[in-house]
């Protein structure tokens, strides 16, 4: 066990198909910055996750001795804090990851608490925790995906301008939530919103369970007028979307998933494009299906998973269709607002080179992240003690990290886990601006900022 609460950690890669192949994968290149036995990128292979926690199914480990990261802070309770190692059983509250997505993962959602109990009791195969997954994405490249139901005037028009979509549905169904919704799309009064969400639970519930033939006939018929009417697709769109967007992402998914029900999902959520650096926090029960990029995710140490869509794994339709909050939202209330982060001091070349921390901060006391730019080399960025453990990623440019008179070199991959009340210092090395992302748990110094917006 080290002295100095700093040591550097080995983590896994999975390779699910919907990763990136090779060294085109983001997550292979940082599990090979500090590879395990044996591990080299295979040229042909996808790797999508790289993990960085102590969750039993890919636990990190410590470079230089082989434990794991969790016979380490269960070992040594002062690496987590009193307050944090007893709220979470003396496991890490949080799982960090890097995603490299290059087709849509399963049209999903993580269910709470509650739930999640109640599922792994029943069925512990496919739901193996019994913890909720709050989650929150941060952008490295550009990045989109399907998140969170759209506005209901939108779902509405697109009843009215994509045939396929309205007759799968079926017209009934069709009817009663346009008729149900009409003139308080946006309304804020309780009754109205709750009115709102049962019409939108019946009639995307009809729309899962569509017959399995209708779908395989209606797709064929969505992909064609896609391919025809380009940007006059789908009443050119929506306040959201532009034809063309829509109609390529119909053409695209569908090679990835022919036939698929997600193809007509599309027309219920947001989709969303974010540049580096942009973030979304999806909070359990939300439903989501990311489609291509880079990203850091950070969420509550859990691997549940209802799926439904753009998957050949267990689907469970019943339980998604009656979990979810069936909240309806423009994505923009979906992205987060990040703030300066308040407890770094950056150095004068830092502050001269427009360095900066800034800190993402979701609604839950799992887990936030600081993304740090150091952007000449030389510049400092010095982290104040919290009471709480850290892991660091780099992601791209060289540097070093300290703790004490203990310093390590940072490169990209490189993963280092600092223990609660140690004060880090980040300092560039190179000519290339030096990023990383650190996640963290501090209970007592939670900011009750705007972080994100509800």
């Amino acid at each position: 066990m080290p002295a100095i609460p700093l040591f550097r950690l080995q983590c896994g890669v999975n390779s699910y198909d919907w990763g990136k192949v090779g060294h085109e994968s983001a997550a292979a290149k940082y599990a090979a910055a500090t590879p395990s036995q044996g591990f080299s990128i295979e040229e042909q292979k996808p790797y999508a996750e790289l993990w960085m926690g102590t969750h039993p199914s890919l636990p990190s480990r410590d470079l230089e001795t082989q434990r794991t990261l969790l016979d380490l802070v269960q070992d040594n309770q002062a690496l987590m804090s009193t307050d944090v190692g007893e709220r979470y059983q003396q496991k890490l509250p949080f799982l960090f990851k890097v995603l490299s997505i290059r087709k849509a993962l399963s049209i999903q959602a993580h269910p709470n608490k509650k739930l999640a109990e109640k599922l792994h009791e029943k069925d512990p195969k496919n739901y193996p925790d019994d913890n909720h997954k709050p989650e929150m994405t941060i952008a490295i490249t550009p990045f989109d995906g399907l998140c969170g139901f759209r506005p209901l005037e939108e779902i509405s028009h697109f009843l009215a301008t994509v045939p396929s979509f309205r007759t799968l549905l079926g017209e009934d169904a069709a009817k009663k939530f346009e008729s149900s919704v009409k003139g308080r799309e946006t309304s804020e009064k309780k009754e109205d919103v709750e009115s709102n969400k049962k019409a939108l639970q019946e009639a995307f519930t009809a729309l899962m369970n569509a017959d399995r033939d209708a779908v395989a006939s209606k797709s064929k018929e969505l992909v064609a007028a896609a391919g025809s009417e380009g940007s006059d697709f789908a009443g050119e769109g929506g306040p959201s979307n532009s034809g063309k967007e829509l109609s390529d992402l119909v053409i695209r998914l569908n090679t990835q998933f022919p036939e698929d029900i997600g193809l007509f999902v599309l027309f219920f959520l947001n989709y969303v494009k974010m540049s580096p650096g942009e973030a979304m926090f999806l909070k359990a029960d939300d439903i989501h299906a990311y489609l291509s990029g880079d990203i850091i995710e950070c969420m509550a140490s859990s691997d549940n998973v209802v799926r439904a869509g753009f998957t050949p794994k267990f689907k469970d339709v019943s339980t998604l269709t009656s979990m979810l909050t069936y909240s309806y939202a423009p994505i923009s209330e979906q992205k987060m607002d990040p703030v300066d982060y308040p407890y770094v001091t950056l150095s004068l070349s830092a502050y001269t080179s427009s360095s900066s921390s800034i800190l993402y901060d979701p609604p839950i006391d799992e887990f936030s992240v600081v993304k740090t730019d150091l952007n000449k080399k030389s510049a400092k960025a010095t982290f104040e003690g919290i009471a709480g453990p850290s892991i660091f990623i780099c992601t791209s440019g060289e540097g070093k990290i300290s703790v004490g008179p203990k310093t390590e070199e940072v490169k990209p991959g490189y993963v280092y886990f600092a223990g609660a009340t140690a004060e880090c210092v980040l300092e560039s090395t190179g000519d290339e601006p030096f990023v990383t992302f650190k996640a963290f748990c501090d209970l007592g110094g939670k900011e009750e900022s705007e972080g994100v917006k509800l």
